[in-house]
């Protein structure tokens, strides 16, 4: 079948540190202090894949990447079941996740298991060629156990105790809880474990609802002490000496609920810090259980959702997977569909510094925007599938294999559609497993970036807090334009963490939103930088300390305020409506700064208009080897694309290839260096030519070096090998 966007052969194309707590058991605690992510790199190597990682799963599939998506067989009769055999052949599904919501048909009440359906889906499955990514279903409690344990029900900053009748109600510092879900992960490892179909686990689903009830409070309570030790020292931190919040015994201590006014921001940050560790405790009892009765070559992951669907350090869960999984579904349509999966997909690929990573969920035909469900664009599945697999995934997945006829989701979209079929979507769904199938020398292959975004959890959940001088500071929109100017310039981006001890391989490194920092991180930019790097960080930076305290002396804290020679006195939000014109002809929006030249700094741009008409708005240091901006404003889109462009030729980062914009060339290299793979996506209406030659997977056929023509939504895959191999 031949799907709209694909070409004729001719053309070339076709359609840090430590992880925070060591676990609170089931008692629904944490006992570790908070230590801090760091990520790491995006190589690997091939004993990785030998090992463990998505190696075994790759054997399991025949030495091709994965292609399938959430089956839940159960709603279905056997009718449907046959018919899904068949269709799953059509369209190359090489893996299923199953049991993602099936915990009331697994245990039907408490301690009684009925694993005869499970048995007879999981071998029919395998009997059909389709391995199976066996999820634990841990994030939909049945009803017996909420009628058992109604104190495991979550509770709102209100004090609301939320009821039976969703997905994701429960606690999980609730002790029954946790015990409930070790027992059926367990259970589940103990039958499962060597079964054939088996390739991968999957724990829980898109982690984690928060609650505020008397549960998470004792458990809250616990991680502080461990964090902090003494009330002294946490009253220290949390700055309780301000509104007479001075706390006399621990017991006094309660989750941040619903107050008169603004929270107290120290206990805000560590509630987030502590639910992210929380989550993370839950997830290694169940990985550690199922580890204890499966082979190492059965990885086991989890869902993360991005960029702010969950509250948690994606840093911390990246260290403790097999494999980085997660969902990603676009948040609007067309070219900005395209520029999102590329943020997601390099989140993804950061996050495991150096792991193999997987795309577990997208739509086959769902875009959410901020008020409605779109449909999308013909030819989107295929090139959207593409260029998270370009980004190093190892495949592609989807939720789900068939539209729910019933239920809350019954409009999500699904590979086959309501319609069946002989419909559009499932045409397109066959489309790109023919071509996912053809991809099986790409498994361990890496993708290399010489930029990277700073990305900090600590920093998102500072920012988002009460009480801050403008609405408009938004942490998530600020790291997603910082992403789209590169992606618009061509360059493949990673996500690096601030207290990354290796940030020197990078030659650009752009801090968009870097509020909350420690001490330490200051340390490494100024490092950084007097090696020879390139930095660019933005307004509103470096204010506070890791403790939530705002910096004296002026910001950012002091090492960075010495690579940037430069020292903000005073923050002067903006009208968000109006723009302010500064002096090199670009635009300010939404925020000012009045700063001071601390070291020759060069003024490259200053505000011409209001109380900072003639101070600088944009400045330039060159210190040690490096060089060191800072951008006091807000500059409009088209400004700010000027910038970062202008830091890119600076810091000698380029393209793979010569492309216009909304074409997306991507390079995954093999772990030898001898090979490379370019992906080619055509994001627009025109045709396009691309000087690159190499065997195009999608076509089987030469491109000669005098290029190839894509044409409108066309992509190809070329292999390439580097000079001097065989």
């Amino acid at each position: 079948m031949t799907s709209n966007g694909t070409n004729d052969g001719t053309s070339g194309g076709t359609s840090g540190a430590a992880g925070r707590g060591t676990g609170g058991g089931t008692s629904g605690g944490t006992s570790g202090a908070a230590g801090r992510g760091t990520g790491g790199g995006t190589g690997r190597g091939t004993s990785d894949l030998a090992s463990g990682g998505m190696g075994g799963v790759v054997r399991r599939l025949g030495g091709r990447l994965a292609f399938g998506g959430d089956y839940n067989p159960e709603q279905w009769d056997e009718a449907v079941w046959k018919e899904d055999d068949l269709l799953m052949r059509w369209a190359h599904v090489n893996l299923a996740t199953v049991g993602v919501f099936s915990w009331a048909l697994i245990e039907p009440e408490e301690g009684r298991y009925d694993f005869g359906w499970l048995d007879a889906h999981l071998d029919r499955l395998h009997a059909g060629g389709v391995s199976v990514d066996l999820a634990t279903p841990t994030a939909s409690p049945p009803p017996w156990f909420t009628l058992a344990h109604p104190d495991a029900m979550p509770v709102t900053p209100e004090g609301v105790r939320l009821t039976h009748g969703s997905r994701d109600t429960y606690c999980l510092a609730a002790p029954a809880y946790r015990q409930a879900c070790v027992r059926i992960a367990t259970a589940l490892a103990e039958r499962y474990g060597d079964h054939p179909a088996v390739a991968m686990w999957h724990v829980h689903n898109e982690y984690a609802t928060v609650c505020h009830c008397d549960h998470a409070a004792a458990a809250f309570r616990v991680w502080l002490r461990a964090r902090h030790g003494t009330l002294d020292a946490l009253n220290d931190a949390w700055g309780t000496a301000f509104w007479s919040q001075r706390y006399g015994s621990w017991e006094q201590i309660l989750p941040p609920r619903a107050t008169q006014w603004h929270r107290n921001p120290g206990l805000a940050l560590d509630y987030r810090r502590f639910w992210s560790d929380l989550a993370l405790d839950a997830y290694r009892e169940q990985r550690d259980a199922i580890r204890a009765h499966t082979t190492p070559d059965r990885p086991v992951t989890t869902n993360l959702m991005v960029p702010g669907y969950q509250v948690l350090d994606l840093w911390a869960f990246g260290r403790e997977v097999d494999v980085v999984g997660i969902d990603h579904y676009p948040v609007a349509p067309g070219i900005d569909a395209a520029a999102d999966t590329a943020f997601g997909a390099d989140r993804a690929r950061s996050f495991g510094g150096g792991k193999p990573w997987l795309l577990i969920e997208q739509g086959a035909n769902t875009v959410y925007t901020a008020d409605r469900t779109l449909p999308k664009e013909p030819g989107d599945l295929l090139r959207l599938t593409l260029a998270h697999i370009a980004r190093g995934s190892e495949g592609a997945l989807f939720f789900q294999w068939r539209q729910s006829r019933a239920g809350a989701e019954i409009w999500h979209s699904a590979m086959v559609p309501h319609a069946g079929p002989d419909s559009r979507v499932f045409r397109e769904v066959t489309d790109a497993g023919t071509v996912v199938a053809r991809l099986g020398e790409l498994a361990g292959s890496v993708v290399r970036a010489r930029v990277a975004v700073l990305h900090d959890s600590d920093s998102w959940w500072a920012l988002d807090g009460q009480g801050l001088p403008s609405a408009s500071l938004d942490y998530h929109r600020e790291l997603r334009r910082a992403h789209r100017a590169l992606w618009d310039a061509g360059v493949t981006a990673d996500f690096a963490h601030p207290d990354d001890p290796d940030l020197g391989r990078y030659r650009l490194l752009v801090a968009p939103a870097l509020f909350l920092l420690s001490d330490a991180a200051a340390e490494r930019l100024r490092a950084y930088v007097h090696g020879g790097g390139t930095l660019l960080v933005q307004h509103f930076a470096g204010v506070v300390d890791e403790r939530h305290h705002a910096r004296l002396g002026g910001y950012p804290a002091e090492p960075l305020r010495v690579a940037l020679g430069v020292r903000v006195e005073e923050y002067r939000p903006l009208d968000a409506e109006l723009t302010t014109p500064l002096s090199d002809g670009s635009h300010a929006t939404e925020w000012s700064e009045l700063l001071r030249l601390t070291d020759p700094a060069d003024a490259v741009a200053s505000y011409t208009e209001g109380a900072l008409a003639g101070e600088p708005a944009l400045t330039r240091h060159a210190y040690g080897s490096g060089t060191a901006w800072y951008d006091s404003t807000r500059l409009d889109d088209p400004s700010y694309a000027a910038l970062v462009a202008r830091l890119l030729t600076e810091s000698g980062v380029r393209p793979e290839t010569a492309v216009p914009p909304g074409v997306e060339a991507v390079r995954r290299h093999a772990p030898s260096g001898d090979r490379s793979w370019l992906f080619l996506i055509n994001h627009t209406a025109a045709p396009i030519t691309v000087p690159a030659s190499g065997h195009d997977l999608l076509t089987a056929r030469a491109i000669p070096p005098a290029g190839l023509t894509l044409p409108p939504g066309g992509t190809a895959i070329l292999r390439q090998d580097s000079p001097g191999s065989s």
